[in-house]
């Protein structure tokens, strides 16, 4: 028996529950079928509702018509808003001309004292101004989680509707999930202190998100 059998028997005793093969095989089923709950009526369009959403939630939003001109869009930003022109992007976006753009990028992970994270994500959720990043050699999550200042590249072909579309591409396009999936809704926060919200407290003070399409 292994320990999460143990674990739900002691729960199904605990309730006086006895459960049949049938049972078992039909919760197998349920999650199997990955099954979509109630949702709520979608009479908007994804790209500019996950605009206006991510703006609600304090990120700034920028689009460009590709993705050659992100370091264009990068180094506006950062200038603009007197940060260091240089900090560290994905590996998977390497390739992009940074030191045209008069940027010092750097392709590897996030440390402390990195103070702007580029990257890009897997996917965006248009209900919630959610973007969804998947960890992997290419796409450390420290670069988005570290940095005061975090720059999310987002192609606007990949923005799905709901939570559960984000879900169900994530499995039909890698099959397993990798170590860590991540939610960004905007800038970190926390208002546990007197209830006084501040900004940074457990990652990024400011969400910057450029849109490619």
């Amino acid at each position: 028996m292994s320990s999460r059998d143990a674990i739900l028997g002691r729960v199904r005793a605990a309730l006086n529950r006895k459960v049949s093969p049938g049972d078992t095989a039909a919760i197998d089923a349920h999650l199997a079928a990955h099954p979509v709950g109630l949702q709520p009526p979608r009479d908007w369009e994804p790209e500019l509702r996950f605009r206006a959403r991510a703006e609600a939630l304090a990120s700034t939003v920028e689009k460009v018509s590709s993705l050659q001109a992100v370091p264009g869009a990068v180094a506006r930003y950062l200038v603009v808003n007197h940060l260091p022109t240089g900090g560290v992007c994905w590996p998977s976006l390497r390739k992009l001309d940074w030191i045209g753009a008069g940027l010092g990028m750097e392709d590897r992970p996030a440390r402390g004292d990195d103070l702007v994270g580029v990257t890009g994500c897997f996917c965006a959720v248009a209900e919630t101004g959610t973007l969804m990043l998947l960890s992997g050699p290419d796409t450390p999550a420290a670069a988005s989680l570290l940095p005061e200042t975090h720059i999310a590249v987002v192609e606007t072909a990949r923005i799905v509707p709901f939570m559960e579309d984000a879900w169900a591409l994530a499995r039909a396009e890698r099959g397993r999930l990798p170590r860590a999936v991540n939610f960004v809704s905007g800038p970190s926060r926390t208002a546990d202190i007197e209830q006084t919200v501040t900004m940074g407290a457990h990652g990024p003070y400011r969400v910057h998100i450029i849109l490619v399409g």
